[in-house]
C-alpha cells in the first residue's frame, strides 16, 4: 500500500530534524516506488546503507533509476513519458536531492491509496 504524503511537511521535518527524517523518507520513497511499479528491487534500507557507504555516489544511480519507474508508472496510467530519470541525475549532481524528493513523492501522491 502507498501512503500519500504531504510534500511540504516532509521537506519541513528532514530540515528540522538536520536530515533524520529524510534518511526515513528515502527509504519510504524507495519501497513505495518498487510497490506502485510491482518490482522488486532494491529494497529502501538497502538503498540507504548504500548511499551511506558510497558517500552518496549510489544515490546518483538511485535517482537515475527512479526517473525510469516513473515512466513506467506515467506509460501505464497513459500519460506521455519522458527521460525522467536524466533529470532526476542533475538534480541530485547539483545538490538538490530533496527537490528529486518531492517531485517523486508528488508521483507516488497521484498512484497512492487515499
Amino acid at each position: 500500500m502507498i501512503k500519500q504524503r504531504n510534500i511540504a511537511l516532509c521537506i519541513i521535518l528532514s530540515i528540522v530534524t538536520c536530515g533524520i527524517y529524510g534518511f526515513y523518507w528515502f527509504v519510504c520513497l524507495t519501497d513505495d516506488m518498487n510497490t506502485a511499479v510491482e518490482e522488486q528491487g532494491t529494497t529502501g534500507v538497502v538503498a540507504l546503507l548504500l548511499t551511506i557507504v558510497t558517500c552518496g555516489f549510489y544515490s546518483l544511480y538511485w535517482a537515475y533509476k527512479m526517473g525510469e519507474k516513473v515512466d513506467v508508472l506515467k506509460a501505464r496510467n497513459g500519460v506521455q513519458t519522458s527521460n525522467s530519470g536524466i533529470m532526476y541525475l542533475i538534480l541530485n549532481v547539483l545538490g538538490l536531492s530533496i527537490v528529486t524528493w518531492a517531485l517523486l513523492q508528488n508521483e507516488l501522491n497521484q498512484v497512492a491509496d487515499v
